[in-house]
């Protein structure tokens, strides 16, 4: 009876974690896809307007709707960091729920830059002794001084965990990993080394690099930008 259950527990842990690893792909194919399906709706009654014929140009067609539809979320990408873009945000705001819906999107977005960022970090353990793997949405300040929050999440189910308010010098950024590397972590058990998923040897944490150098670097590299702007 007992081999049976873990045969079970082992293939609805299976199942569990190839829906999750599939469940992001799925929801960015949807996304394309419904983006897609407006832009192709969109164009086709705006060359029908103009009378372009569009049933003998099938090819031609999708073509040129793909191409728009690049074109569009390339000038939308760019205009993300513009004024035009916070412009706008500060009228989503006004919608309910809109702030907290983009907060977990966020989430799964590894080319967020700057104090959104999303880094993979080594804390000191919960006894004591030896570290933990965790992420930092942000590298904002805690309402407690020289303290930042560090997230550590759940395996191989990695939407629960628990947050915490680390002093800086305990934290430590692995400045090669992504999101994407530190949920491939989780969702393995273990199984998978993060060294293995990096791809690199097993370093020692005095070549990893504290938090606190890390903003100083990341603070250094925005006055230059500032002062070449100036000129």
């Amino acid at each position: 009876m007992q081999e049976k259950r873990g045969v079970l527990k082992h293939f609805a842990e299976n199942i569990l974690q190839g829906l999750f690893w599939l469940l992001p792909a799925a929801v960015i194919v949807f996304i394309i896809f419904w983006l897609y399906g407006k832009v192709d709706a969109l164009t086709y009654r705006l060359f029908e307007f103009i009378g372009f014929e569009i049933d003998g140009n099938s090819f031609l067609w999708i073509l040129l709707t793909i191409i728009i539809l690049i074109v569009t979320l390339y000038i939308v990408g760019f205009a993300v960091n513009t004024k035009i873009a916070s412009l706008f945000e500060a009228l989503f705001t006004k919608i309910p729920f809109y702030s907290t819906l983009k907060d977990i999107i966020n989430i799964f977005n590894s080319s967020k830059k700057g104090e959104t960022k999303v880094l993979v970090v080594a804390i000191r353990g919960f006894g004591n002794v030896g570290y933990n793997i965790g992420l930092m949405y942000s590298q904002k300040e805690s309402i407690i001084k020289d303290h930042y929050t560090v997230t550590l999440s759940q395996s191989p189910i990695p939407n629960g965990g628990f947050m915490f308010e680390m002093h800086k010098k305990d934290i430590f950024v692995i400045q090669n990993a992504t999101f994407d590397n530190n949920l491939q972590y989780l969702l393995s058990m273990g199984v998978k080394s993060l060294a293995e998923i990096l791809k690199t040897e097993p370093i020692n944490i005095d070549e990893l690099t504290p938090l606190e150098v890390w903003i100083d670097s990341k603070q250094t590299v925005k006055k230059v930008k500032n002062v070449k702007a100036q000129k």
